[in-house]
């Protein structure tokens, strides 16, 4: 059923004559006459009383009448909504982060929410490996990661340089100093990230390599719970920059540099390649940028 003919119909019927639908469509009366006959032929039914004047719907063209209006409102409403989609004023962003990358988002995040408040944003917690697939499977617009995925099918745009960077509490004794070595913190509590990545290896590995206990009698589940227990005085941590900024500003916890610990991290944001962004996904990666 085409939507060019029921709107014929539609018009014919509101005038109750195929000649003045004609007018108004500014097409010619035989060209509405054969648009009628395709769309009864279509059907099966006859939609008007031939012969009749002014022209009246038959018992199909009265059911069809209902039908056809809420057709064309519908279409009418696709297209609505379409532009809405292309001026963000309605959407969706799917997201993918792990539990680190989503703090190096938020200033973002929070640009996007104020701009486009009618866009629903879904921010999905997943461990990095699975976030590339994720992003080619359509379950994700874009994913946060620290590498560069593998997959030709995908590329990486790097939105961020971090480091790893060691905090402690804002009462603590090296509170006071700018920078220590590494020996220093041999009798220091460490309270740890629970979960295994190459980032955690490689401080262990920094701290072996310079004969250094490293005491981690806490292991924690999460960055958050970290640097909870940090404020709370019970102990010190090495975590990504990103993730205590917000809490060195405040002056919550303070930043030490230790000479020894260079472990640069590279956020990027993986997209589908050579596929169209949503409009939504393409605005945050703007905003990103910008940033």
């Amino acid at each position: 059923m085409d939507l060019g003919e029921l709107q014929v119909f539609l018009m014919v019927a509101k005038e109750g004559s195929f000649s003045r639908a004609a007018e108004r469509l500014y097409r010619t009366q035989p060209a509405i006459s054969l648009a009628i006959r395709k769309l009864e032929d279509s059907l099966g039914q006859p939609l008007f009383v031939r012969g009749s004047r002014p022209v009246r719907l038959t018992d199909a063209g009265t059911l069809l009448k209902d039908y056809a209006e809420r057709l064309i409102n519908l279409r009418d409403e696709v297209k609505k909504g379409l532009t809405e989609l292309e001026g963000l004023k309605r959407g969706e962003l799917a997201l993918g982060v792990n539990e680190s990358s989503i703090h190096a988002l938020l200033p973002a995040l929070a640009k996007f929410r104020e701009k486009h408040p009618g866009v629903q944003v879904r921010v999905h917690r997943m461990f990095s490996r699975d976030i590339p697939h994720e992003v080619l499977n359509y379950r994700l617009d874009l994913g946060a990661v620290s590498f560069v995925p593998r997959d030709a099918q995908l590329v990486a745009t790097e939105i961020l340089k971090d480091e790893l960077t060691l905090v402690v509490p804002a009462k603590h004794n090296l509170a006071k100093k700018r920078e220590v070595d590494v020996a220093e913190l041999g009798n220091e509590n460490f309270i740890a990230h629970i979960v295994e990545s190459p980032f955690r290896r490689r401080v262990i590995e920094l701290f072996a390599r310079n004969r250094t206990a490293l005491n981690m009698p806490i292991e924690m589940p999460t960055i958050e719970s970290i640097k909870r227990f940090v404020q709370m005085g019970m102990g010190v941590a090495i975590v990504p920059r990103m993730c205590v900024q917000w809490e060195i500003e405040h002056g919550w916890m303070k930043e030490v540099k230790v000479r020894q610990l260079n472990m640069p991290r590279h956020l990027y944001l993986v997209s589908r390649r050579g596929a169209r962004l949503p409009h939504a996904a393409a605005e945050f990666m703007r905003i990103l940028r910008e940033d």
